[in-house]
């Protein structure tokens, strides 16, 4: 279960991190996808631990609160292209959240092994 949470995963983020190339700050995104594609790749090959993934957890989670938007305006508005601050705030606080997810899903997948503490 672990090698398939963290392989489906780490494509999602190498993929989210290759869709920020039109994005106004790549900079910014594309290393934030890609550390959490490479967290995956450690949970794939059994070199992550427990803690690593529960402080990212926390990590996302917190940068996620912190980009939500003043108003929410929802997040697609029926076309791609950044319609407002505030919808491309939401995308920015979606991602983060999902990587927080992962972060979680990958330290409960790696909480039973004897290297997890």
């Amino acid at each position: 279960m672990r090698k398939t949470l963290a392989l489906v995963f780490s494509i999602l983020f190498v993929l989210f991190a290759v869709l920020q190339y039109n994005d106004p700050d790549p900079e910014i995104w594309v290393p934030i996808y890609l550390f959490a594609a490479a967290a995956c790749g450690m949970a794939y090959f059994g070199v992550g631990r427990l803690w690593f993934y529960l402080a990212m957890t926390a990590v996302y989670l917190v940068a996620a609160y912190l980009t939500w938007p003043p108003q929410y305006e929802g997040f697609l508005l029926n076309e791609m292209g950044m319609k407002t601050i505030n919808v491309e705030l939401a995308r920015e606080s979606g991602g983060l959240a999902l990587c927080a997810v992962a972060m979680g899903l990958l330290a409960w997948s790696v909480r039973r092994s004897p290297a997890a503490a």
